[in-house]
């Protein structure tokens, strides 16, 4: 039992940054909650997943399931293999998620640690690490392209369980916390399901195009923004979201 990387007969024909991505479907013991996004972080042998903590848990709407369930790839040959994990939320009443918050309140990331002697045998998947989370030598600016992987609505390749990419761009000063929040804006056009998704900006400097190192972990999608003082028939939505500061994974996988 455990996890494996991606054999190296398989790099050349996908895109790790798929098989770090996974499908979050949420339950009250046998009834379906809600669809999201998340995806596989490593802190040295440990394994975790991480979404927003809206997805676990939101008493403002209600939303308190018992569990999660994410769809593991089973086969470096058959994508269409797949193994439904189930994850539960609590041990004897108390969250076996961590969370964070600051001095400006709830931080929207949460992370779960996996038991990985219980994945499914041959599972295939890869995870970001610490090394994802430095932008090295490279700047990050106000308009830089970013990619956004997830499942809005709950929509993928259901015959390869595979997540769909949005594009978008950074739309606020990067590096500054948007109204003293823990986040930055995005411009993209996102859905419900979204939420979890890994928000990444592909690295200038040479890496493999398929490789997970290609990639720099900025965000964490949490929701959309919008104006309350929006007139819904003569103003547009903005199509801003906000990506909650990827730094705090340090702290929640410490």
């Amino acid at each position: 039992m455990g996890w494996t990387t991606v054999p190296s007969d398989s790099q050349n024909s996908l895109e790790e940054v798929l098989l770090a991505t996974t499908h979050i479907r949420t339950y009250w013991g046998s009834q379906h909650l809600t669809n999201a996004s998340g995806f596989f972080f490593q802190r040295d042998a440990r394994l975790f997943l991480v979404t927003s903590s809206h997805v676990l848990q939101d008493q403002l709407t209600r939303h308190l399931p018992d569990r999660i369930e994410i769809e593991l790839h089973t086969s470096a040959h058959d994508l269409s293999r797949i193994a439904i994990f189930s994850i539960p939320l609590f041990s004897q009443g108390a969250e076996l998620w961590t969370r964070a918050s600051d001095t400006a309140g709830s931080v929207d990331i949460a992370a779960i640690e996996i038991a990985v002697d219980r994945l499914p045998e041959q599972t295939l998947l890869r995870a970001f690490n610490v090394s994802n989370l430095d932008a090295g030598s490279e700047d990050v600016a106000i308009g830089d392209d970013l990619t956004v992987v997830g499942f809005p609505l709950g929509f993928h390749d259901t015959v390869h369980y595979l997540a769909v990419a949005r594009s978008a761009s950074i739309a606020s000063a990067y590096g500054v916390r948007f109204q003293r929040q823990g986040y930055f804006l995005t411009d993209a056009r996102t859905h419900r399901g979204s939420s979890g998704s890994p928000v990444l900006r592909r690295r200038r400097a040479a890496h493999s195009a398929r490789s997970l190192d290609a990639w720099q972990l900025l965000g964490v999608h949490s929701t959309r923004m919008d104006m309350r003082t929006r007139d819904v028939i003569e103003d547009e939505s903005l199509g801003l979201n906000c990506a909650w500061y990827t730094d705090v994974l340090l702290l929640l996988t410490a």
